[in-house]
């Protein structure tokens, strides 16, 4: 199953798969159908041939057997000389040893039926022999001659055609003792004694190139249907980090015309959604200020020292908290395009001049799609957190056609099982410090998030904390 998933794993793929066994199943079963209807058609030709041919030789033996003796032989040499007969006919003095043709079903059911028109009008007592014989191997005269070997005069052009190799029947009936009157002839067409292939070489040549031609026009058909499908997959996959591209054009096949416009008015809503946020939170921000400026304003104004420090410490929470919501969305939401970004680079331009504390280990690593200052304040923020806490960070980088890991370790007291869930919060911290607002890892998994990736957490069995980030690669340079 996996392999078929490998190998088939394009739209174009399982449709070509899918018209090969059609054809396929297709042609072997009409050809059964029409081998078996068109063999027991010629087999009933051959057995109806086979019976007149057994009359004609009934008719001849019967006239050999009036004639007396000596005149046997004269009318053996009329007929080789004047033609007219459809038998080679012989009087041997023994039996001729006849190497048959290879046994088959037809081939008993044809010897039958001679057998049982010959029977039916000899004398009982009379020795027959029936076979059949190749041409190139059919003896006559003699154990030791050859059909091949006589000329023409002798009658063996009655059993030659030059475009076909049919068989012989042979009929050797012994009239008197130790003369054997010898018969030979073609069976009229169709020259079948053999049991016929469900699907002969000829036919499976014709399948092959059918189904090569087909599979070829369908390639190309399914290809150009596909194209919108594929600049469609392509724009939900750079939406998730760009929602200002511009509308897919509205072209193709009419389920794929309305895929196409469903995501089109899905981005057009995206962005009115993102702007009017971004709208919201500046008219927040200018709205809170005003109002915190006046209360600042009037605590001052308060002749109780002790209560205007109070007011002024809470407006400054107030104050903090504004701007921790504002920078959480900027800092989330930057607006750049989209391109290639040396990662390893960006790495190194973090850690410069602090080599010290940033180990960045280094990699062959292709470029990476996406925005390269949101990358840079995601990677920075973590680096940070884990020099900060952990006084060294060790990075190394995973690199493959599916997704880019970026691994960063740390030697800190690493995060509480308990609180791994809920790290992410805004404003959750760990550590009774002055500095940061419990933003920075809530910004660094929404960028992640914005680039389809993944972060993962993870305490490390030495110590220390293990941060995993995963991005998917949707087109590799």
């Amino acid at each position: 199953m996996s392999m078929f998933k490998l190998f088939f794993r394009s739209l174009i793929s399982r449709m070509l798969l899918l018209t090969i066994c059609s054809v396929v199943a297709g042609q072997a079963i009409s050809s059964f159908f029409w081998v078996h209807q068109f063999s027991e058609s010629e087999k009933k030709s051959v057995i109806a041939n086979a019976q007149h041919l057994a009359e004609s030789a009934l008719s001849t033996v019967v006239f050999f057997n009036d004639l007396p003796l000596k005149y046997r032989h004269l009318v053996l040499e009329q007929l080789r000389g004047m033609g007219g007969s459809r038998f080679f006919v012989s009087l041997n003095s023994e039996k001729i040893h006849i190497n048959p043709i290879q046994d088959s079903k037809l081939k008993r059911q044809v010897i039958a039926t001679v057998s049982e028109v010959l029977t039916a009008g000899i004398a009982a007592d009379k020795n027959l022999e029936i076979e059949f014989s190749s041409p190139d191997d059919l003896h006559v005269l003699k154990n030791d001659i050859l059909l091949k070997d006589l000329p023409p005069s002798w009658g063996a052009y009655s059993l030659i055609i030059p475009t076909a190799e049919p068989p012989i029947l042979v009929l050797q009936i012994e009239v008197e003792s130790n003369e054997w009157l010898y018969l030979a002839a073609i069976l009229p067409p169709p020259y079948l004694l053999s049991d016929n292939q469900l699907i002969s070489a000829q036919q499976i040549l014709t399948l092959f190139f059918t189904t090569l031609l087909l599979l070829l026009f369908i390639y190309l058909l399914f290809r150009q249907q596909t194209k919108p499908l594929q600049k469609l997959a392509k724009a939900v996959s750079v939406m998730s980090i760009d929602l200002d591209q511009a509308p897919l054009k509205e072209h193709g096949a009419t389920e794929i015309v309305d895929a196409t416009r469903a995501f089109n008015r899905m981005q057009q809503k995206l962005q009115r959604y993102i702007q009017d946020r971004e709208l919201l939170f500046r008219s927040i921000s200018h709205d809170l200020k005003t109002p915190i400026t006046r209360l600042r304003l009037r605590a001052e104004l308060l002749d109780d020292e002790q209560q205007t420090e109070r007011f002024n410490h809470d407006l400054d929470d107030l104050e903090i908290l504004v701007k921790g919501a504002i920078q959480s969305v900027q800092d989330t939401d930057i607006h750049e395009n989209i391109q290639y970004v040396d990662v390893l680079k960006l790495l190194l331009q973090i850690s410069e001049n602090r080599t010290e504390k940033i180990v960045i280990k280094p990699a062959s690593i292709s470029p990476y799609q996406g925005k390269p200052l949101a990358l840079k304040r995601c990677l920075s923020n973590l680096i940070e957190n884990g020099v900060k806490y952990g006084g060294k960070v060790d990075v190394q980088m995973v690199d493959s056609d599916e997704k880019l890991e970026i691994i960063i370790q740390d030697n800190g007291p690493g995060i509480p099982e308990h609180e791994l869930k809920t790290i992410f919060q805004p404003y959750k911290r760990l550590h009774n410090d002055d500095q940061g607002h419990g933003l920075g890892l809530g910004i660094a998994r929404n960028i992640i998030h914005a680039h389809n990736g993944d972060l993962h957490l993870i305490n490390r069995e030495q110590g220390g904390l293990e941060v995993v980030i995963i991005f998917p690669r949707n087109y590799k340079k």
